[in-house]
């Protein structure tokens, strides 16, 4: 990665130019489409690159020669820059079907246009991602690894947590999901099974936060505890919806732990940031009392009592 940090948002606006339509678009599929308006209504097409080497001619265009700067045709573009180019030819169409066959291929037009576009931006995520992660294995080593991670639990620990989540918003990453776990009753393990027990209990639930991330694809998701019973979680370009099942699940494997004396229980509370001018210590905080709200809802449950109590009554 280039030293310089650039800012997501700025290298969407720039990288485009570096895509051909190969890479955006599926020429396979824009055949088929572009031969169904010739063979229905007799439209003829050319879709060229940027400079107008030729990738595709439907139909008859002898003698033509694609001039890109004179005479572009019409645009497919990706962020202010052109993709590619589509010609058409209308010497086989009925006079009144013109207005009709226009019509879709302008449509058409738009669609491709914003398949590239959700292409481009698919790619960008991926590989700016894979960069930060490349980075940051950059940036450590294994000297480093105590200072930088919760020797218990494996997760990183309070102040690389806040590293990370400083190195996010200079990047303005968003969409990013900002969770806030804590355990229930942490406490009442310590006090009636001890301190190898409790630890037992935290280290049984970073493992289900670490799973439940690497099973859902997130294998991006910063994790980090930063109190003795709270994790805090980012999940960079996550959407809304993963982020809610990514919770759904860390609680659901809570639930079904078997133990003859844990019975883990988290509640979790979670906010999305979708603006770079947003602060993730407000985020975090808005987090945190949506988890005291789940908390309280959690604790007044039925047979909550009863299963954090199951180690004391086979005792």
């Amino acid at each position: 990665m280039n030293g310089k940090k650039i800012a997501f948002a700025e290298r969407i606006e720039q990288n485009s130019k570096n895509y051909s339509p190969k890479d955006l678009i599926n020429l396979e599929a824009a055949e088929q489409m572009l031969s169904l308006l010739r063979q229905s209504f007799g439209l003829d097409t050319m879709m060229t690159d940027r400079h107008g080497s030729i990738l595709l001619t439907i139909g008859d265009f002898g003698g033509f020669k694609p001039d890109v700067v004179n005479h572009p045709g019409n645009k497919i573009r990706v962020k202010g820059r052109t993709v590619c180019h589509i010609y058409a030819k209308y010497d086989h169409v009925a006079a009144e079907q013109s207005d009709l066959v226009n019509k879709l291929l302008g449509a058409y037009i738009e669609t491709l246009e914003e398949y590239s576009r959700k292409s481009y931006l698919a790619s960008e995520q991926a590989q700016y991602i894979d960069e930060l992660e490349q980075q940051l294995r950059t940036d450590g080593s294994q000297a480093q690894y105590a200072v930088q991670n919760d020797p218990l639990t494996g997760v990183l620990n309070r102040n690389h947590f806040i590293s990370h989540m400083k190195e996010l918003a200079e990047r303005e990453v968003v969409p990013t999901a900002a969770i806030c776990v804590n355990i229930n009753d942490w406490r009442f393990v310590d006090n009636h099974y001890g301190e190898e027990e409790s630890d037992r209990l935290i280290v049984t639930v970073a493992d289900i936060l670490k799973k439940q991330a690497e099973e859902a694809g997130l294998q991006y998701a910063v994790i980090g505890r930063v109190e003795g019973d709270v994790f805090n979680v980012l999940l960079p370009l996550a959407e809304e919806e993963e982020a809610k099942a990514y919770c759904d699940k860390i609680q659901q494997a809570c639930l079904d732990f078997e133990d003859e004396k844990l019975a883990p229980s988290i509640a979790v509370g979670c906010v999305m940031r979708t603006n770079v001018e947003e602060s993730f210590k407000n985020i975090l905080s808005d987090a945190e009392y949506a988890m005291l709200e789940n908390k309280f809802a959690i604790k007044n449950a039925p047979g909550y009592k009863e299963r954090l109590e199951k180690g004391l009554r086979k005792a």
